[in-house]
This record gives C-alpha cells, sequence and structure tokens, in this order.
C-alpha cells in the first residue's frame, strides 16, 4: 500500500478526523503530513487512537520510556535528528487536541540540524539552465515561477489536486486572440494557496513570461480551450487514463517530475532549491540596493509588518514601486544572457585594456587607480596609458630615466630600439637620446 496514502483509514475513527479537519482548517498540506506522521507513530507503539490517549493520560511515563526507545531505535538506523524531531509533533498534536498535553524533554542528536540541505549548494545561472533545458515545456513553465517567482510548489498545485494557480491570477496575461504577456508580469496568490493565508503577489520577468507563453501556446495547438479558470500547470494524464482525476498537478507530483529533470541535467538537488535560488539571489538585489527587505519579505510569501498587510496586500499604491524592484533584480535571476548597455561596454572594454597594459608592462595597478583610470575621458585614459607603457619601457632600458647618453657607436642600435636623438656631439663621440612614446 502507499505510504502517503495508506493512513487514510486513521480518518474512519472520530477523534482523528475531528484532529484532521481542525488542521485542514488551517492548510491541507500540515493535516495531510501530520496525518501520516500520526500513523506511524501509532505503527511504532502499537497503539490505536484511543488507546495512544490513554496510554499518554494514565501511564506518562511508560508511554515516555516507549517514545525514547522509538527515538533511539531511530537514531541507529541513521535517521536525522531534524526528521525523528518533526515526525513526533503531530503525535503531540494529536494529544493536545483531546485535552492531554505532554512533555516529554527527550534529547534527539543534531534536533536542529538538517544535513542534506547543509551540504546543498544553491545553482548557478548555467546550472539553472541546463535544468530548463532538460525539461518539458510544463516542468519548465513551474521552475520558471519557483526560480524567477519564487512560488512553492503547493501553490501550482495543492495536496490533492483540488486548487492551484489559475490563469486568472496573471492579471498581465491576456488570451484574447494572440496569447500575450506583459512583463514583468504580476501574478497573484490567493489566500487559501498561500502558506500564511494571506493573500500576496510576486512578479514574472521576460525569460518566465517567455516559457509560459510557450507552454500556452502548446496547449492551444494540442486542442485546449484556454479560459481563465484554467491551471497554468496541467495535470498528468497517464497512458491507462482519458483524462486526470485531478483539476490541478498535484504538490507531490509537481515535484517528482522537477525532480526528473533535474537528474536528467546531472543533478541531485531537492526541487525546493529553486525556490532558495530565487530567496539567495534576492539577498544579492537587497544587498545591492535593488530592492528592500520588506518588499523581498512580500514577494516570497513571508509575513511582514502590519505596514505591509494594510498598504502591500490591500492596495495597489505600491505594485508599480515593488514591479519596479523586481525588474532591477532580475539581472541576478534570469539565466538568459542580455544585452549590455553603451556604458557597460565601454567599461568593460576599458578594464580589458587596463588589464593588457599591466601584462605589457609588468605592473599591477590598484584599485583605487583602476577606478581613477576608468572615469576619465578618452584623450586623458589613452595618455595615462602611455605614461604607464613609457615608464615601463625605462624601466626596463634605462633604470626609469627617459634620457640616456650613449657613444656614435651604440646610437643606431638605441634608435633601431625606438629612443630618438636628442642632441649629437660629434667631438665627444656621444649622443643624447630619448625614450620616445
Amino acid at each position: 500500500m502507499n505510504p502517503k496514502t495508506r493512513h487514510k483509514v486513521l480518518l474512519e475513527s472520530k477523534k482523528v478526523r475531528r484532529w484532521y479537519e481542525n488542521l485542514e482548517a488551517r492548510s491541507q498540506v500540515t493535516a495531510n503530513v501530520y496525518l501520516r506522521n500520526l500513523g506511524l507513530w501509532l505503527e511504532y507503539l502499537d497503539k490505536d487512537p484511543e488507546s495512544i490517549i490513554e496510554f499518554a493520560k494514565d501511564d506518562f511515563e511508560e508511554f515516555k520510556g516507549s517514545v525514547s526507545d522509538q527515538i533511539r531505535k531511530m537514531e541507529k538506523e541513521r535517521k536525522q535528528g531534524s526528521y525523528i524531531s518533526t515526525s513526533i509533533k503531530p503525535m503531540i498534536s494529536y494529544l493536545k487536541f483531546h485535552n492531554v498535553v505532554v512533555k516529554l524533554s527527550l534529547n534527539i542528536k543534531n534536533e536542529n540540524r538538517n544535513f542534506n540541505a547543509e551540504q546543498e549548494r544553491i545553482p548557478e545561472k548555467f546550472q539553472l539552465r541546463s535544468v530548463l533545458m532538460k525539461s518539458s515545456k510544463r516542468e519548465m513553465t513551474a521552475i520558471s515561477l519557483m526560480a524567477f517567482s519564487g512560488l512553492r510548489p503547493e501553490v501550482m498545485g495543492n495536496d490533492d489536486g483540488s486548487d492551484g494557480l489559475r490563469l486568472k491570477d496573471i492579471p498581465d496575461l491576456s488570451l484574447n486572440g494572440e496569447i500575450d504577456i506583459k512583463d514583468p508580469a504580476k501574478i497573484e496568490i490567493r489566500a487559501e494557496l498561500s502558506k500564511i493565508r494571506l493573500p500576496y503577489f510576486t512578479f514574472l520577468g521576460k525569460e518566465g513570461c517567455d516559457y509560459l507563453r510557450d507552454y500556452l501556446i502548446q496547449r492551444k495547438e494540442n486542442g485546449e480551450v484556454l479560459s481563465s479558470e484554467s491551471p497554468v500547470i496541467l495535470p498528468i494524464i497517464e497512458k491507462s487514463q482519458k483524462e486526470s482525476p485531478n483539476e490541478f498537478l498535484t504538490t507531490v507530483l509537481l515535484a517528482r517530475r522537477i525532480k526528473r529533470s533535474i537528474r536528467k541535467a546531472g543533478f541531485d538537488w531537492r526541487p525546493y532549491i529553486f525556490r532558495a535560488y530565487f530567496g539567495t539571489n534576492l539577498d544579492t538585489a537587497e544587498a545591492k540596493g535593488f530592492i528592500s527587505h520588506s518588499q523581498r519579505q512580500f514577494i516570497m510569501g513571508h509575513k511582514g509588518d502590519i505596514e505591509e498587510v494594510y498598504t502591500k496586500r490591500q492596495s495597489d499604491v505600491k505594485v508599480d514601486e515593488i514591479r519596479s524592484a523586481y525588474a532591477k533584480s532580475l539581472q541576478f535571476l534570469e539565466t538568459e544572457s542580455k544585452g549590455i548597455s553603451e556604458k557597460d561596454s565601454v567599461r568593460l572594454f576599458r578594464e580589458s585594456t587596463i588589464s593588457a597594459i599591466e601584462i605589457y608592462a609588468d605592473v599591477k595597478l590598484s584599485s583605487e587607480e583602476r577606478e581613477n583610470l576608468l572615469s576619465l575621458s578618452v584623450d586623458e585614459f589613452n595618455e595615462e596609458l602611455r605614461k604607464i607603457a613609457k615608464k615601463s619601457k625605462a624601466d626596463e632600458m634605462n633604470n626609469g630615466n627617459s634620457h640616456k647618453i650613449v657613444s656614435e657607436k651604440d646610437l643606431v642600435s638605441y634608435l633601431d630600439k625606438g629612443w630618438k636623438l636628442i642632441q649629437y656631439n660629434p667631438r665627444g663621440d656621444k649622443a643624447v637620446i630619448e625614450l620616445s612614446d
């Protein structure tokens, strides 16, 4: 039996069902995860939904000892401390709901460490690009919504596939005639899809909009009639099915499909790494002043201060301001190469020229000297580079002096090396020469 569904039978118990429905009122995902973990602990302790309550209430010491024994067993099985700690919480929640408050005070090895997450590295742009190029249009769109917009997987399709992001949630998308998307496109996350149970919005830049447009065009060409109620990410129809049993792709299946794309590209990341990519690169944008901390918090769907609740969530006053900040931050997110401005092009050319002069003249300029050179006019820049080259040549040929007295017999060879004659004294058989430009 599927380990993710076998514990559904517990809902036949009135006590479990009431507890589950109470959790579901806040989050269906949490309710399902808690139900599975409660089922596991009932199996570990060989109890049912009724007897676990009596066990914890009437024989607490034995209950605590049994839980402690199971923890030690799981540690020997090399289960992560963070996993063990998290798995116990649903049982504690179930007991508390039925007015049995237990304080176990049990230590768990490495309880606050997630070794998988610690060893994980945020993808570089080229790595994200390689995953996108190995993906179907559906997965490409889903990954871009995570990496470029910060969406959680469950926003695109919830745990049972009954709800998810719809085309109407992208107001900058037009389905009239040709499919058109204004970028950066605003994406509105409804309260029922939001982890914080509050509506918020984020954006999707040009690269992501292009992927979404291509995906929708493909669906339209396949005969789908797109409407505002259509899912942004379609469910998967198996070969044995005429149609999907769900309106949306479930969170589990979406994560599985994204994981497949990751492995095709030769990596072994968690699907959630793409939301971490979004957050990490927004940190860089924030550090450089392109986006504020409160704006970053908001578009990631985190709880902010009361000012955010009353201005950003309930009015459009700051939408354009946040859109502008997001647009400036896209340079840290998107993987497609962009054309550079004339100003940046000139700077890159000058930086490469300075580097070439450093190699030629065998000098190393300080960062301050380089910045001073970059700020000069064209003529001043060229003149300073000539001085650097000339000084280096003088250092090499005459210990730093630009003038030299040579004999008549050596004059020709020096002139061949680039020196020029300043004065010649035939009586003394001497000539004064100068290092030329």
